[in-house]
């Protein structure tokens, strides 16, 4: 298995290498062939030597690296095609964009557009060839790993059916309970040629387990629990020899903080002015459709649990909640509008929470803000949900890049904990940069199914 891990790492580090100087090589050619002769005129004088030449170059490789990874547009077999094409765009946008200013900056004006978007035409065809080409080979050099899951008394139901939705990447072949006994698992794993998942299991078992799949060199695959998210994201000390692991008890820091709300109040008074005749234009829209408010205002929990009014573009009927029921949005709710649906799918319905941001109720990113009567019915089953009103909730978060609308509330609680417990000011800006990507996935947004449970009485006993 190593030797064929060595390879795959190989194989992977060649073609995105390969692609990469591909796109800085159209790049170059706008750059020799239309770019510099335009900044290099008589007027101005500008003139750039080789090694002038070759910075110019090399800032857009490394802009499209940089770009590359935050959006992983380079996850060859990790992402599916459609993902690896829809990183690739949003990367190429990225970087062209800054390119062109850059290019604009140099002349002292504004350059002609055109000959950088045919090289961004170029390139995005490139990578639709490109992520369908890798895809095909990297299937056929390396097929799906197989998988021996042992699990405990949680059903294994939801986590086969992620993996199945993996077929290219994994294949679980084998099943094994703790029940019957560590010896078991240990030899079956042992005559088991793949990798081992280990699901849900008690913690003194999960250990032993671990140690012994390290000292035997077998992959593992395994999920974390709660106290696993808080010790990844602990700062490390030592004491003299002895290491030590500190949990804090603030999640930012007093300058995180500030720093933290400057970026959310100059951001949302940018965007209130930019996104202003849309929202005039959605809430007419609104308002003409069936007569009924603009907006929807509900009441929402941020940091420490303090309660605060949340506004939004009405997506629902009116009388969505004539009954006093609060519920999440369905995969197919009746209770939306046509208009809704559609401000729901690109998310204009979002916009009004600006001034969420701007008047300190809410961030840019954070997790995202629960209803109280939604909060209470986890918390029943869930306690630790409390966990992530830690920090102010947020307009995008963590679980919102990594998650789904419909993820369990106890997977959510996890992602959003490796976002308090990591947190830094370059997680919230890439953050940022992947909401972009979450923009155009459908399944972000799709809404709960009929027959999914929300507050998981299965997730009570993995914490």
């Amino acid at each position: 298995m190593k030797r064929i891990e060595s390879i795959k790492h190989i194989f992977i580090l060649l073609i995105n290498i390969m692609s990469l100087f591909i796109y800085t090589g159209l790049y170059a050619y706008s750059w020799f062939d239309y770019y510099y002769p335009v900044v290099n005129n008589f007027n101005r004088g500008i003139k750039l030597y080789l090694n002038g030449h070759i910075i110019i170059v090399l800032l857009y490789f490394a802009l499209l690296s940089i770009f590359s990874h935050t959006y992983g547009s380079l996850k060859i077999g990790y992402l599916k095609p459609v993902d690896i094409f829809f990183s690739q765009v949003i990367t190429l946008l990225a970087v062209n964009t800054v390119s062109y200013f850059q290019i604009s900056l140099m002349n002292n004006w504004v350059v002609k557009i055109r000959p950088l978007a045919l090289v961004l035409v170029m390139q995005l065809v490139i990578a639709l060839i490109w992520a369908i080409m890798c895809d095909y080979i990297y299937k056929k050099l390396f097929p799906p790993q197989n998988i021996l899951l042992v699990y405990g008394d949680r059903s294994i139901e939801d986590i086969t059916s992620k993996f199945s939705g993996r077929k290219d990447r994994f294949k679980i072949t084998k099943f094994i309970n703790v029940s019957e006994g560590i010896d078991a698992v240990e030899k079956e794993a042992m005559d088991f040629k793949g990798a081992i998942l280990l699901w849900d299991i008690p913690l003194d078992i999960r250990n032993r387990l671990l140690k012994f799949f390290y000292f035997k060199s077998k992959r593992v695959y395994m999920m974390p629990k709660i106290p696993d998210v808080l010790i990844k994201g602990s700062d490390q000390l030592h004491i003299f020899d002895t290491p030590i692991y500190l949990t804090r008890e603030h999640a930012l820091a007093v300058e995180q903080r500030l720093i933290k709300r400057l970026m959310d109040i100059f951001l949302s008074l940018i965007l209130i002015i930019v996104t202003s005749p849309i929202m005039l234009i959605t809430a007419v829209i609104i308002r003409l459709y069936d007569r009924g408010p603009a907006l929807f205002k509900q009441v929402r929990v941020t940091a420490g649990g303090k309660e605060f009014t949340i506004f939004k573009f009405r997506s629902m009927r009116t009388n969505a909640e004539s009954d006093g029921i609060a519920r999440l949005a369905g995969r197919r709710d009746e209770r939306i509008t046509p208009i809704g649906r559609f401000i729901r799918t690109v998310r204009i319905d979002e916009l009004p929470q600006l001034f969420n941001i701007l008047s300190g109720d809410m961030s840019f990113i954070g997790p995202r803000p629960e209803r109280p009567e939604i909060i209470e019915k986890y918390l029943e089953e869930l306690p630790e949900f409390s966990f992530r009103l830690k920090m102010k909730a947020g307009l995008a978060g963590y679980a919102q890049v990594y998650g789904k609308y419909n993820t369990t509330p106890y997977d959510k609680l996890k992602l959003d904990l490796t976002y308090i417990e990591n947190y830094s000011l370059w997680l919230d800006i890439k953050i940022m940069l992947l909401t972009l990507k979450v923009l155009i996935k459908p399944e972000s947004t799709e809404g709960i199914l009929d027959n999914q449970i929300t507050a998981s009485k299965g997730d009570k006993n993995s914490q």
